[in-house]
């Protein structure tokens, strides 16, 4: 049996988040609509951007969807794992940059 608190068929019910609360859940999808056409950015680039949040923030759905979409709209493998690496460099940078907060503290209680 394969459990997962993810269930990928959940995806399709995205939409339904407007149901308890049409009017937030219809602006949210308005703009959500909005950001992903063509403008300075490429709907393929804007695919590709979204991959790599949905792997920084960890979502399985949007990883899902996100892979689908960045092929669909002309994305490559290697295109896709170097966006992925774009994210993880970020993420790891930010979680090492924090460091000179951890080194700026510790300099102040041993000094």
């Amino acid at each position: 049996m394969d459990n997962s608190y993810y269930d990928p068929k959940d995806l399709k019910k995205f939409g339904n988040i407007t149901e308890w609360q049409p009017k937030l859940g219809e602006k949210f999808f308005d703009y959500y609509g909005e950001v992903f056409k063509e403008g300075a950015l490429t709907a393929r680039e804007k695919s590709l951007i979204a991959l790599a949040v949905s792997h920084a923030v960890h979502c399985p759905y949007c990883i899902d969807a996100y892979t689908s979409d960045s092929l669909k709209k002309g994305a490559d493998e290697e295109q896709m794992m170097e966006a992925i690496h774009v994210a993880a460099a970020i993420k790891s940078g930010a979680v090492l940059v924090h460091g000179v907060q951890m080194m700026n503290k510790a300099d102040d209680i041993t000094m």
